[in-house]
């Protein structure tokens, strides 16, 4: 009877911990990851089901982390408190939904005219990014990570072409992370929305203009439908990186081959995506051209110089207001200017963008 309680308990603490009774070679461990991008949704929500399948095939079926659609257990833009109380032990998301929390969480997605890929994940990796990102999430019971990458966006879809910046004002418009802060000083009203919303408001004119990501991604979002016209360079997301976001105490309590099989996976899906991104839009790019035609068009030179005057602004507002924003952004911003001779040193353009 003794014996058999002792037993009783011990696989009553292994549930609790997430895990199947077995022996300790064939521990199992399932996870609940809710997904802020579709399934279908090109690099991001594929990025998802690839990393997700890996972890399931270097774990030989042991180690499960089961991908969930949006909103199927947490709204998109709300895994951030649910991870925190263990409601679900991971999310497939990127640290820019989080900024109604923390406005310096931009920092770990996008900066307005930031660099190229190369030197972000080199701050992020090595230069104190996910240092101060995991110090402040550890006051959450999280850990966050990065998951994917992918190379510069579009700036905009507009219904008519923007002549003048001052066509802007009093447009409403989708924008996300420290851009938005840009439009608004432009006169913009922006807002927030996840992939599957932004179309409906477009269509119903809740909102006049848009961004969301790059071609490939758009096109299957169908903006084209309503605004013909698609303005680059995206100066407010030259980089976009995503976010594994977790649990802390889940995090804490698995083997460390299965967390090392996790960093294995991220660090893949980084390569992968940034390369396959590069290697899609051109395509799409043309194929909204021909097919569906948009109009592609550039901001002027002045144009895009009165937007960094607005980015830099913005910087100096919120650090001025905010010591997490200047904590992060002293950070990149010391990094960047440590990276300069580097990076002008192998630059081929005549000025070097900081």
């Amino acid at each position: 009877m003794k014996k058999t309680t002792t037993v009783l308990a011990a696989g009553a603490v292994l549930l609790a911990a997430g895990t199947w009774s077995g022996d300790a070679d064939a521990q199992r461990v399932r996870w609940k990851m809710q997904s802020a991008f579709g399934s279908q949704s090109p690099l991001q929500g594929q990025s998802a089901k690839r990393f997700e399948e890996d972890i399931e095939v270097m774990s030989e079926g042991k180690f499960q982390i089961k991908f969930f659609e949006p909103g199927a257990l947490v709204p998109a833009l709300e895994c951030f408190d649910a991870a925190s109380k263990g409601s679900v032990e991971s999310c497939w998301t990127t640290a820019g939904y989080h900024t109604g929390k923390y406005p310096a969480l931009s920092f770990m997605t996008a900066v307005p005219f930031g660099p190229q890929v190369g030197e972000y994940l080199a701050w992020l990796y090595f230069g104190g990014g996910n240092d101060l990102r995991n110090e402040l999430y550890a006051k959450h019971n999280l850990i966050g990570m990065v998951n994917l990458s992918h190379g510069a966006e579009t700036s905009g879809w507009f219904r008519n072409p923007v002549n003048s910046l001052d066509e802007l004002k009093g447009m409403k418009m989708r924008f996300f992370g420290l851009g938005a802060k840009v439009m608004q000083k432009l006169g913009v009203s922006t807002q927030l929305l996840a992939a599957p919303d932004i179309y409906p408001a477009l269509e119903r004119g809740v909102i006049d203009a848009t961004e969301f990501s790059m071609p490939v991604m758009d096109i299957q979002l169908g903006f084209y439908q309503i605004a013909k016209n698609n303005y680059y360079p995206g100066w407010h997301q030259q980089v976009s990186v995503g976010e594994f976001l977790v649990n802390k105490e889940a995090w804490e309590k698995l083997p460390k081959h299965y967390q090392r099989m996790v960093d294995v996976g991220l660090k893949k899906e980084v390569a992968y995506n940034t390369a396959q991104s590069e290697y899609l839009n051109p395509n799409a790019m043309q194929e909204m051209k021909s097919k569906y035609g948009v109009t592609n068009r550039r901001w002027t030179d002045e144009q895009l110089a009165v937007f960094e005057k607005a980015w830099r602004e913005v910087v100096a507002e919120e650090s001025a207001k905010d010591e997490i924003f200047k904590k992060f952004a002293d950070s990149y911003f010391a990094f960047r200017e440590n990276y300069r001779i580097w990076g002008e040193a192998q630059s081929l353009k005549a000025t070097y963008l900081k």
